[in-house]
């Protein structure tokens, strides 16, 4: 585990100064899949319309728009796991304005540096960025009205230990909208070896079901998929590791899906 933390931990240091287009380009909107980038937005969806975006916070690394279904009140305390450079808590702080506080979480040190150089910019003082994992959070019980993530928890070991530390974080009544990567058939083995597809989102993901029954585990009610599209891997990333009469076998069976999914504490 410790190994694929390190991996993600190298990978996301690495395009911390990257623009939001190289990795939109990139596999899976995030690595460099052996230094060959496609023209396709993989998986980001577009944060432009939402207040509070920022363009230098836009890496775009995710795969949903939790905050814009996190029902986020004026005045909440807004957690975002897995920040990177600051994109969702910016758009969080526009919904719970100048009373509330907005806290990310992450655990590489250039996304935290990035994200407090554009909190910085922006004249926030009440969105600050704490070095952490997910697994352990160093943060109170019952901080957080809301807690939001995108595209995050598929890149952790161990889900339910996050799960259930995300659930600790929240106050009785409070809710997530988490968006992530999850599966509906088993990858192909050359996938779920590859580390750039671990890095990239895909072979860290679980089987839908399995992932909405470690958030049940982890003591969440009212557990809602708020949105879910189809992603499509480009051939010309696949061809990395499949043979094409694997890709073809893999484009009938395999479904690879964005889901948004909110659940009440």
């Amino acid at each position: 585990m410790q190994n694929l933390k390190d991996l993600v931990k190298e990978k996301y240091g690495q395009i911390a100064n990257q623009s939001a287009g190289k990795n939109k380009s990139s596999c899976c909107g995030s690595c460099s899949c052996n230094d060959t980038t496609v023209d396709y937005t993989i998986m980001a969806d577009d944060y432009q319309h939402l207040a509070g975006y920022n363009s230098e916070a836009d890496l775009g690394l995710g795969c949903g728009l939790p905050t814009e279904f996190a029902q986020i009140k004026p005045g909440n305390t807004v957690v975002d796991l897995g920040s990177g450079a600051g994109n969702d808590c910016f758009v969080a702080r526009a919904e719970t304005g100048e009373t509330g506080r907005v806290i990310g979480l992450d655990f590489t040190p250039a996304m935290l540096e990035k994200a407090r150089k554009n909190a910085a910019k922006l004249g926030y003082n009440n969105v600050e960025f704490v070095l952490g994992d997910i697994e352990n959070m160093p943060l109170p019980d019952n901080l957080a009205d809301v807690v939001v993530s995108n595209c995050v928890f598929n890149l952790i070991p161990d889900k339910r230990r996050a799960f259930a530390e995300t659930y600790r974080i929240l106050k009785p009544g409070g809710h997530m909208s988490i968006s992530d990567i999850v599966l509906d058939g088993e990858l192909p083995a050359d996938l779920q070896k590859a580390a750039e597809m671990y890095a990239g989102c895909v072979s860290g993901a679980l089987q839908k079901e399995a992932y909405l029954s470690i958030i049940r585990e982890a003591g969440f009610k009212n557990c809602v998929v708020q949105k879910q599209k189809s992603i499509t891997i480009p051939s010309e990333i696949l061809l990395q590791y499949l043979t094409p009469q694997q890709i073809a076998l893999f484009n009938q069976t395999i479904g690879i899906y964005s889901i948004t999914v909110f659940a009440q504490k």
